[in-house]
C-alpha cells in the first residue's frame, strides 16, 4: 500500500504516528504542509522540499531544487506566477496525480487538512481515498467559528476515514456531515513504552514528592499564566512543605512571569523551556502533580505523560482525559482561566497522599490497557491492514 500522509514537518507527533507502521513493508511518503525542517524522529518515508536543508539518512527526499543555495530564489520567482501554478495546494495535487497514492492521510485539520481540500478542489480526475485525523482543538475548537466552519464541513463531507483521540469529538464529525468510517478512537501520538519509561521516575510513591509542573504555552489556546497566578496563591503552602515548581514549554513571556513569581514567592523555580522529551519525562517523573491549562484541548498528550510517569494531571476540563480516567481519582479538572480554582486543586494535591498514590496505581493500570505502545501500535496497523483490504489492496505489493 502507498500512503502519502500531510504533515506538519517538524512535529513530534506526525513522527510518532507515522512511525507506527513505518516497518510494514508499505510505501509511505510525507507531504509537508508548509515548507520546515523535518523532525529528525522520521523514518522510513519520502519527503518533498523546495531545499533539502537537513538531510537525514533514514528518509528520502525529493528536492524540488537540491542545490545548497537558491530556494529563496526559487520561491521568489515561483511567487509571480498565478497562485494555481506554484501554489503548495497545487504542488500536493500534482504530487497525488504521479503518485497515484492508495491513501491520503491528513494529520491535523487546519494546516494539512485546508491544504489537501484546497488540492482536492484543483485536483482533476477521481481524487484518492482520503484519511483525516483529528487534533486537539481541530474541530471542538474551530468548529463553531465562522472563518473555519464551512472547510471543517467540507473536510468531513469529502473524506472517506475518521481518526480521532476522543469520542467527543467523533460525535461533532458526525454533527459536521462525516458519513465515512471511524476508527477507533486512540492517542495521536501514539503509545508508550512503558517498560522504558519506568526508569525515568523518582523511586518510591509520588506523594514523597515535591515538585508541581507546569505546562507553558500561553498562546490561542494555552493558559500558562493562570496556572503561574494559581501556583503563587499557594506559595504559603508550597513553602511549608519544601516544594519547588518547574515551568516547562514556555515561551520567553511565561519564562519571565514565572521567573518574578519565584522572586516574589521565593519558590525554586526550574526552568525547562528547552528541555528534550526525555527531560519532560523525567520531571513528570519527580512532579507530584502536573498542570496543563488550554481553552481547548483533545486527550491532551502532555496530561497522559504527566500519568504514564505517576504524577497527578491537574488539566483544563475543556480536554476529554475523563474519558479516560474519572475527575477526582485519576485527576482534577480545572477550568482554564480561574486561579482560584486551580490553586484549590494545587492545595488538594499537596495535602492528600491517598489521593496521590491512589490516582497513580489506577492510573498505571488504566496506561498499561490502554496507552502501551505495543497496544495502540498493533490497533494502528491493524485500521491500516483494514483500510487496505477495503481498497482490494491485501497481499499486494506496492
Amino acid at each position: 500500500m502507498r500512503i502519502l500522509f500531510v504533515a506538519i514537518p517538524n512535529n513530534v507527533h506526525s513522527a510518532r504516528w507515522i512511525n507506527q507502521i513505518a516497518e510494514q513493508g508499505w510505501d509511505l511518503h510525507v507531504f509537508p504542509c508548509y515548507e520546515g525542517v523535518l523532525h529528525p524522529n522520521f523514518r522510513n518515508v519520502t519527503t518533498y522540499y523546495v531545499a533539502d536543508a537537513q538531510p537525514n539518512p533514514l528518509v528520502k527526499s525529493r528536492v524540488v531544487w537540491p542545490l545548497p543555495k537558491g530556494g529563496d530564489r526559487l520561491r521568489y520567482i515561483a511567487s509571480k506566477f498565478p497562485p494555481q501554478w506554484f501554489s503548495r495546494a497545487a504542488w500536493l495535487a500534482r504530487i497525488i496525480r504521479r503518485l497515484k497514492p492508495d491513501l491520503v492521510h491528513t494529520l491535523e485539520f487546519q494546516r494539512a487538512g485546508y491544504l489537501t481540500l484546497e488540492a482536492k478542489a484543483m485536483f482533476e480526475g477521481r481524487f484518492p481515498p482520503w484519511m483525516t485525523s483529528n487534533w486537539g482543538s481541530d474541530i471542538y475548537l474551530f468548529g463553531p467559528l465562522s472563518k473555519h466552519r464551512e472547510k471543517i464541513k467540507a473536510i468531513l463531507s469529502s473524506c472517506d476515514y475518521y481518526s480521532s483521540e476522543c469520542q467527543r469529538d467523533v460525535e461533532l464529525a458526525r454533527e459536521y456531515g462525516f458519513k465515512g468510517e471511524v476508527w477507533p478512537v486512540m492517542p495521536a501520538a501514539g503509545g508508550f513504552n512503558l517498560e522504558e519509561l519506568r526508569q525515568y521516575r523518582q523511586p518510591g510513591p509520588p506523594s514523597a514528592r515535591r515538585l508541581i509542573a507546569l505546562k507553558g504555552y500561553q498562546t490561542w489556546a494555552g493558559r500558562a499564566l493562570a496556572g503561574l497566578r494559581a501556583v503563587e496563591l499557594c506559595a504559603d503552602l508550597l513553602k511549608s512543605k519544601g516544594y519547588s515548581f518547574a515551568v516547562y514549554l514556555a515561551n520567553p513571556d511565561v519564562q519571565l512571569a514565572a521567573e518574578r513569581v519565584s522572586v516574589s514567592t521565593g519558590l525554586p523555580l526550574e526552568d525547562l523551556s528547552s528541555g528534550s522529551r526525555e527531560d519532560v519525562l523525567r520531571m513528570h517523573g519527580r512532579a507530584r502533580a502536573s498542570i496543563g491549562l488550554s481553552i481547548s484541548d483533545g486527550l491532551s498528550t502532555s496530561a497522559l505523560e504527566a500519568l504514564v510517569m505517576g504524577s497527578l494531571p491537574i488539566q483544563s476540563n475543556t480536554s476529554c482525559l475523563t474519558e479516560l480516567v474519572r475527575d477526582g481519582e485519576g485527576a482534577l479538572m480545572v477550568p482554564p482561566e480561574d486561579p482560584s480554582e486551580i490553586a484549590a486543586a494545587i492545595r488538594r494535591a499537596v495535602t492528600d497522599d491517598e489521593l496521590v498514590d491512589r490516582a497513580a496505581e489506577l492510573n498505571a493500570k488504566m496506561a498499561s490497557e490502554r496507552l502501551s505502545e505495543a497496544i495502540v501500535k498493533s490497533q494502528v496497523v491493524a485500521m491500516y491492514q483494514k483500510v487496505a483490504a477495503s481498497l482490494g489492496l491485501a497481499g499486494r505489493p506496492r
